[in-house]
């Protein structure tokens, strides 16, 4: 089992607003949160050395997502952002009840699941909308479970999209050969049901998918993304909690973090996060 070098647990770079991913989608959401809030701290970490998270069990995704958390809690983050929607699927509620209450009682963790099953309702007229995403997050549920405690009334179909993500992270995604599969996954969907007027994409990979999805969407259907609606939902969670908001460090810094290969993790991390980064290495060992 892969575990995390405990010396790194001695770093400290000030009190930061963690976010996490397994690998290089929650940079587009950090991107939103950082242009949302400029002021504060931030350090990313992307467990690139061990992704994706999707293939793993439950038991799995839920130790490597402690793992992480536990690290940048170590950094001096007392909030940490799981921007990924596998990670918020199936570890985001053990830390919540089991983990924090008993080893960290100041501290937050955050996912991007419940902010968007907030709203999503309000963006459907015909009360009928699809969710595309990974394996892992379709088959755990996450989003027709929560969707229903805000709106009861909706209908939700869901969609799997295997090959998007590497599609993506081998930056095939806008080239002719990624329409197949664009329009694949895309088509399985609407054939499910006629009504759907809004499409959630599940996935902070998927936004960069937008261009190309807004050339064969039909009309009428309205293309939904989590970055936006995760930064406001932060904006709107530091207002409502001052007392988390008072630890927070504003010098606008941010450092980028991977468990994997820094040259590797930088030119892709300048497709996701829209500029260059120059990340330092979180060591693990084996």
């Amino acid at each position: 089992m892969i575990k995390l070098n405990p010396a790194f647990f001695m770093i400290k770079i000030g009190q930061s607003i963690g976010v996490f991913d397994s690998g290089y989608g929650g940079l587009t959401v950090f991107k939103s949160i950082a242009e949302k809030l400029p002021q504060y701290n931030y350090i990313y970490l992307g467990d690139n050395a061990r992704s994706p998270y999707g293939d793993h069990s439950y038991e799995t995704i839920y130790q490597y997502t402690l793992e992480c958390v536990e690290w940048l809690f170590a950094q001096g983050c007392p909030l940490v952002i799981l921007a990924c929607n596998t990670a918020s699927a199936k570890a985001l509620r053990s830390i919540q009840q089991k983990v924090l209450p008993l080893k960290y009682p100041d501290h937050r963790v955050l996912g991007v699941i419940r902010p968007t099953a907030e709203v999503v309702g309000d963006f459907s007229r015909s009360k009928t909308i699809g969710v595309m995403g990974t394996r892992g997050t379709v088959n755990s549920l996450s989003y027709p479970m929560e969707i229903a405690k805000f709106f009861p009334e909706l209908r939700v179909l869901q969609q799997s999209c295997p090959m998007w993500v590497p599609l993506i992270e081998n930056n095939e995604h806008l080239n002719p050969g990624a329409d197949y599969f664009v329009d694949k996954y895309l088509k399985e969907l609407l054939e499910r049901d006629p009504d759907i007027d809004c499409i959630l994409l599940a996935c902070t990979h998927y936004p960069l998918l937008i261009p190309k999805l807004m050339e064969i969407l039909p009309g009428g259907i309205q293309l939904l993304g989590q970055a936006d609606i995760v930064a406001d939902s932060l904006d709107t969670y530091l207002r409502r909690h001052p007392e988390i908001a008072i630890k927070l460090a504003q010098g606008g810094e941010k450092h980028f973090y991977t468990s994997g290969d820094r040259e590797v993790f930088d030119k892709h991390a300048t497709i996701f996060f829209g500029e260059e980064t120059a990340s330092e290495q979180m060591h693990l060992q084996i």
